[in-house]
C-alpha cells in the first residue's frame, strides 16, 4: 500500500475521536507510568514555557505545570481538547495540526510529546515543526511505544490474534513513521535536525485483571489496538482473552496480572544558531 498521509490522519483523527472520552478509565493508566521519565528527558523545570504535542486529555502538560513550567497542549482532536479543559481548565490547549504548529519561531523552552509523535502522518515533519517553535538550545523529549518482544502487553494481543483471529482484519494504512526502536528514533531526530540525540528503553508494569481487560483497555483507549480488536471475528474474541490469560498467569500478582510493558524514550536538543 502506498503512503497516503491524509489517510492515515483520517484514520488516526477518527479513532482518537471515538477513544476521548473513554481514554482516562482506560489506556491513561499505561501511558501515565511514562510521564516522570519524560518530564526528566526533557529537562522540566520552574519558569519554562512547555509545549505538549499530541497532548490528549492533558496529563503530561499538568504534570509539567506542577513543576512550576508554563505548559499549553495541542493535539488534533477536539474531542481530546474538549476533555484536556474540562479537567485541566488553567492550561491552555489548542486544537491543531502537529505538523502545522500554531506557534511563533522560538516560542518555548521544551517540547514533549506523550505516544504522540508516532501517530502523524509524517514524525519527520512533526519533529521539524517542534524545532522550529523551541528556543535555541531548547530540548525535545517524546515516547513511543517499544516493539512487542519489548513490550509484552502488546505481543500477548498480537500473538492470541495470530493464533485465534486475523492480525490483517483491520485494513489500517500503515503508520506513517515505525518509530518503536531506538535506533528509529534516533534517526528521525536526526532527519528533524536535532543535536545531542539519544534514545533508551523505559519498563514498567500495567496491572490489569485479566485478558479481557487487557483487550477492552485497548478497545476503549487506543486508534490502531483497537481497530484491530474490533475487526475480529466476535466468536474469537474469547478465545483471544483465554489465549491472553494462559500466556500471561507468569505476570499473575495476586488477583491482578501485572504486565510488563516498554517505551522508547528519545530526546534531543536545538542547536544553537
Amino acid at each position: 500500500m502506498s503512503f497516503q498521509p491524509e489517510a492515515i490522519r483520517a484514520f488516526e483523527h477518527a479513532g482518537w475521536q471515538r477513544a476521548a472520552s473513554s481514554y482516562g478509565n482506560s489506556f491513561a493508566p499505561a501511558t501515565a507510568q511514562f510521564i516522570a521519565p519524560l518530564l526528566e528527558a526533557a529537562e522540566i523545570s520552574s519558569g519554562q514555557h512547555v509545549l505538549d504535542v499530541a497532548c490528549g486529555p492533558g496529563d503530561l502538560a499538568a504534570a509539567a505545570a506542577a513543576r512550576g513550567a508554563t505548559a499549553q497542549g495541542l493535539d488534533f482532536s477536539a474531542e481530546m481538547v474538549g476533555i484536556a479543559r474540562s479537567i485541566h481548565p488553567d492550561i491552555v490547549v489548542t486544537e491543531g495540526d502537529a505538523e502545522d504548529l500554531p506557534y511563533p519561531d522560538g516560542t518555548f523552552h521544551a517540547v514533549v510529546s506523550s505516544f504522540g509523535i508516532h501517530h502523524v502522518p509524517r514524525p519527520e515533519l512533526a519533529l521539524a515543526e517542534c524545532k522550529r517553535v523551541l528556543k535555541p538550545s531548547a530540548r525535545i523529549a517524546f515516547t513511543v511505544w517499544a516493539t512487542p518482544e519489548e513490550n509484552i502487553a502488546w505481543s500477548l494481543v498480537f500473538d492470541a490474534i495470530a493464533r485465534h483471529g486475523n492480525r490483517s482484519a483491520a485494513q489500517a494504512p500503515p503508520p506513517g513513521g515505525a518509530l518503536n526502536r531506538i535506533d528509529e528514533c534516533v534517526r528521525v531526530l536526526e532527519a528533524a535536525g536535532f543535536v545531542d540525540r539519544s534514545a533508551e528503553i523505559v519498563r514498567s508494569e500495567w496491572v490489569l485483571r485479566d485478558g479481557r481487560a487487557l483487550l477492552a483497555a485497548l478497545s476503549a483507549g487506543t486508534a490502531r489496538m483497537a481497530a484491530l480488536i474490533r475487526a475480529q471475528e466476535p466468536s474469537a474474541l474469547a478465545a483471544i482473552a483465554s489465549d491472553i490469560d494462559s500466556q500471561a498467569e507468569r505476570f499473575r500478582r495476586d488477583q491482578n496480572l501485572a504486565i510488563p510493558i516498554a517505551a522508547v524514550l528519545a530526546r534531543g536538543r536545538k542547536a544553537v544558531d
